[in-house]
């Protein structure tokens, strides 16, 4: 008698589960590109992260532009959730409010430094950037914007969103190179965030139209690591 085949056949077979495949495969994807950025990242190496086949790991991407792809989009709804919200809040829940944006934006590229690379540069050179969630939403904010009273005259909606874009995810960058601690990397996300109203209080907006942040604006030194909500810093005695 054959016990090697009694036991073969004895074994319950293991279920099959594509899409938890898929989620384990772009989740070690996203560990190594936060951790080596994209220039290290390849099947191989995400399908021995992930505990698959490396066989499977190819039935799920081809090519290591595939993974990029996949994981730029799941950036892209983090940043919708992140900077937006849940869609199915009610309004009072929403994040619309012009320092609200820039902080939730600031704060995810400042803790998403090399997935935000990734997701900013796909954006960037696909010829459809509308198909991607978080920047169709974020562009359609301006145009909105532009459309009402609050907003100045004759804005490049287009520019002005590249801009934007560019800055909070190439931030970081700088911030990586000069601040390490978290604590540190906090504080320049709000300095962004602070700046980033500052421009757009009196650049693309009324200011008329939004009197409290035009104060909470004039409290903030120029370049003071601080941002909206945070304590005043007492002077340092002589």
């Amino acid at each position: 008698m054959d016990n090697g085949n009694v036991a073969a056949k004895s074994r319950p077979a293991r279920r099959r589960d594509p899409d938890g495949t898929r989620l384990a495969i772009l989740e070690a994807a996203r560990i190594l590109l936060a951790k080596d950025g994209p220039e290290g990242l390849s099947v191989s190496q995400v399908a021995q992260l992930a505990g698959v086949n490396r066989g499977t790991a190819y039935q799920h991407f081809q090519t290591r532009e595939q993974l990029l792809k996949a994981t730029a989009a799941w950036v892209s709804e983090k940043l919708c959730l992140e900077v937006f919200g849940n869609p199915a809040l009610s309004n009072e829940n929403a994040r619309g409010d012009p320092w609200g944006v820039a902080q939730h934006l600031s704060e995810f590229a400042m803790e998403n430094t090399e997935l935000g690379r990734v997701w900013l540069f796909e954006v960037l050179s696909s010829s459809r950037p509308a198909s991607d969630p978080f920047w169709k939403q974020y562009k359609k904010r301006f145009e909105e914007f532009a459309k009402t009273d609050f907003a100045q005259s004759g804005i490049d909606i287009e520019v002005l969103s590249v801009i934007m874009i560019i800055g909070a995810f190439l931030w970081p960058v700088w911030a990586g190179a000069h601040a390490k601690p978290p604590k540190e990397r906090q504080q320049l996300a709000r300095r962004y965030a602070s700046e980033i109203v500052r421009l757009s209080m009196y650049g693309t907006l009324h200011p008329e139209y939004f009197p409290e942040i035009a104060a909470e604006l004039k409290k903030i030194p120029a370049g003071a690591a601080r941002g909206r909500g945070a304590k005043t810093r007492a002077p340092a005695e002589d």
